[in-house]
């Protein structure tokens, strides 16, 4: 196995165990260091060493580029039961450490969408490389699925974009594999988006591999938005302050540049990072990058500069302006400041469905916070009406079970919690 490929497998296991290099290392007999260059893709272990790690992070040898045992000696070692569920998860494409899941709504027979990305992980798919337009095409389809909340969709078919991305930047030279730098950084910067949705600790490998790919690129505006999946990562785990600074630097390299695209992904690093901070209980630093975020956008609006196409995820105008202030304000526990930037959200304003079921959940939280159950449950199954898969998110089920309970008479909420798998 590659030692870039052998690194993330490492470190997705790793992080999926919670478990830090310190304690890997000790597993093995690594020092952290020495663990460090394993996941950088610069040390391979010896045999001996690769199969103590897969040990400790419960994979298969093959997961690691060790050669199957023709024994289940290993199985028996785990137990009936234990081996009975290693091989039905393998069977799905994912170690049994692998990823956090998500139960599906009442009825649903659906594979977690992050199972995939680890599938694409550990074992890519192998696809011949693809014209460049076609590739440009299949790409933005698979945007429109993340943009449209089709999740399980995208979950589908990332496996395939993911390994046409890298076979034809692999099949290139010069300028034109500069181009599919870009291309496969897009697609893990997809599939970063989709493990943040599934809150799955994938994320972290994801975007590695997104980042890496669009330094390669050399495009600013790319490299900007991985930067910005990465910093959102960063803040899932704990990390904000750090998150914060790699925007802030992120949008400053930026800031040279004047074409409405550069200046569109730097009015949305912004906006990432001052809800980043505001995570952080950074009140000062949210206002003030939320102001900045602000000044970006009227800019644009005022020279009439929209971005044309070359943006991916990313989006600035005013709504998701106010979009933002909402969930700054929730996260610095100032709801009520949040109220009249959503009564002023005309819904239908916002560019997509992901967009709009993330201001139906936001609003969702803002009126929770107010305690009132009514308007919370309405904006609620206004998600469900914009993007019933968004329901699925472990917050939403808890905010949903949690009007169960509420004292005021909420007809259709229990029937709305069945249906949205929270109870």
């Amino acid at each position: 196995m590659e030692p870039r490929r052998l690194g993330t497998v490492i470190r997705a296991a790793r992080a999926a165990h919670r478990m830090t290099q310190v304690q890997l290392g000790r597993r093995c007999g690594y020092s952290a260091s020495a663990i460090s260059r394993v996941e950088a893709g610069l040390l391979r272990p010896a045999e001996r060493t690769l199969a103590l790690m897969a040990e400790a992070l419960d994979l298969l040898p093959s997961a690691v580029g060790l050669e199957r045992p023709d024994t289940l000696e290993s199985d028996v070692t785990l137990g009936q039961e234990g081996a009975m569920l290693r091989r039905e998860l393998l069977a799905a494409g994912v170690a049994a450490a692998g990823v956090s899941m998500l139960p599906s709504p009442a009825g649903a027979a659906q594979q977690d969408p992050a199972t995939r990305i680890l599938g694409a992980l550990y074992e890519p798919k192998d696809t011949e490389p693809v014209a460049g337009r076609q590739l440009e095409v299949l790409l933005h389809e698979a945007r429109d699925h993340f943009t449209a909340a089709r999740y399980q969709a995208l979950g589908a078919v990332l496996p395939n974009l993911l390994g046409a991305t890298e076979a034809t930047r692999d099949s290139l030279i010069g300028r034109a594999r500069e181009e599919a730098h870009g291309y496969v950084a897009r697609a893990w910067v997809l599939a970063t988006e989709l493990a943040v949705k599934s809150h799955a600790d994938v994320a972290w490998a994801t975007a590695d591999r997104a980042l890496a790919a669009a330094q390669a690129s050399g495009d600013p505006v790319i490299r900007s938005e991985a930067a910005r999946v990465l910093a959102i990562t960063m803040r899932r785990a704990g990390r904000p302050a750090a998150a914060v600074d790699l925007l802030r630097r992120s949008a400053d390299s930026l800031a040279g540049d004047r074409t409405a695209e550069s200046q569109a992904v730097g009015a949305t690093l912004l906006l990432t990072a001052a809800y980043t901070a505001a995570c952080g209980q950074r009140r000062s630093d949210a206002l003030d990058l939320m102001a900045g975020a602000e000044s970006a956008t009227a800019r644009l609006a005022a020279d009439r500069r929209a971005p044309q196409g070359r943006l991916f995820t990313v989006d600035a105008t005013e709504s998701q302006v106010a979009l933002y202030w909402i969930g700054v304000h929730n996260a610095l526990g100032t709801p009520d400041q949040g109220v009249p930037h959503a009564t002023g959200i005309a819904p239908q304003q916002l560019p997509s469905a992901e967009r709009r079921a993330r201001f139906g959940t936001d609003s969702a939280r803002m009126w929770h916070r107010l305690g009132d159950h009514r308007r919370t449950f309405a904006a609620l199954r206004f998600v469900e009406h914009v993007a019933p898969e968004e329901l699925r998110r472990p917050a939403l089920r808890a905010l949903t079970a949690d009007l169960l309970y509420a004292p005021a008479v909420l007809p259709g909420v229990r029937e709305f919690a069945r249906r949205t798998g929270a109870v």
